[in-house]
């Protein structure tokens, strides 16, 4: 019998026309452009306008993904979003989205974990496909990061930027697709990389309502040893469960979160950087939105049969990574 695998057959990504640089960002907090890209590797990132929400992100993502794929909104089964700035607490963005769409027959969810936020929904979506009871998934990874970044803080507001990207995941039956997928979590990472107001724990008040709480807190130097650990290894152990070679791999699609953690990762694989996916320079960190917006990039380089490692770390801490063969 013939195995179904999940196979993505069309990618779109959507950034906002607002290009925040790193001169910009000198006139508002104490950096400047050779600090930020040397430790980053970010020269400029993308920032949403006024009353633009993330679902409007992902109204243009579905736009794109059912142009190129020749479909229409009736045709999808289901939207699962991947993201921490959703446009509301609820309901989800992914029924936003659908009502935008017209996507009558669709149902949906949004999931949060972060940078590995996509990953983590393209797991799920995989599944469904391969259980057989559902054909046609948008899975998307988008966040509107300027939403919660204090940019006083310029611990954060270098790193981050606003974008995402989507795929469509259909059935294969000849090989392609998604072949493996490793998902890991320690939430004990959770005080090192957080949003500390805005859920039950401490709502917003009327006394903490201007509090840097409400924006995204980040100790970088912890975060860093464990996304360069954790990213790292996580990346091997599927090259190794799938008895994957470095010579093996056509690409690597790693989270945009910074340059040093992404060359850690790809020397860890033992990896050529010439298969290294990089746009981090452009768009800085969109946290959820970072995979999906290299796929969109990268489409017309992508061969059929090409076997790509995806690999993310978020805040949480959540990190995975999936082993793919790409299906066109």
């Amino acid at each position: 019998m013939t195995k179904t695998t999940a196979a993505i057959t069309a990618v779109h990504g959507y950034v906002p026309d607002r290009v925040l640089s790193n001169q910009d960002l000198e006139k508002m907090v104490d950096t400047n452009d050779e600090w930020i890209t040397t430790r980053t590797g970010i020269k400029e990132r993308r920032i949403a306008e006024k009353g633009q929400a993330l679902s409007d992100f992902g109204v243009e993502i579905c736009k794109g993904i059912l142009k190129k794929r020749g479909i229409t909104p009736e045709d999808i089964d289901m939207v699962i979003v991947g993201s921490i700035t959703g446009d509301y607490r609820f309901p989800s963005t992914a029924n936003v989205i659908t009502d935008k769409m017209g996507m009558t027959n669709a149902w949906g969810f949004d999931l949060s974990a972060a940078c590995s936020g996509f990953l983590y929904a393209l797991d799920i979506g995989k599944n469904y496909i391969e259980n057989g009871t559902h054909k046609k998934i948008i899975v998307i990874g988008a966040d509107v990061m300027s939403s919660i970044i204090n940019y006083k803080d310029r611990a954060t507001c270098i790193i981050f930027g606003d974008g995402g990207g989507g795929v469509l995941l259909e059935p294969s039956e000849d090989g392609l697709g998604i072949q493996d997928s490793i998902m890991r979590s320690d939430g004990a990472g959770r005080e090192f990389l957080l949003q500390q107001i805005g859920g039950s724990l401490e709502p917003i008040t009327k006394e903490n309502a201007e509090s840097d709480g409400q924006y995204v807190y980040q100790e970088g130097k912890t975060v860093f040893k464990h996304a360069v650990k954790n990213m790292a290894q996580v990346a091997v152990d599927i090259m190794d469960r799938n008895n994957l070679t470095a010579d093996d791999i056509a690409w690597l699609a790693p989270h945009q979160a910074n340059l040093r953690i992404i060359d850690a990762t790809a020397n860890r694989m033992g990896l050529d950087h010439s298969k290294i996916m990089i746009n981090i320079e452009k768009f800085g960190n969109t946290t959820a939105g970072t995979i999906p917006l290299l796929l969109w990039e990268w489409e017309d380089k992508l061969k059929k049969g090409d076997n790509i490692i995806l690999a993310a770390f978020g805040g949480g801490f959540t990190w995975g990574s999936v082993y793919l063969k790409w299906a066109y």
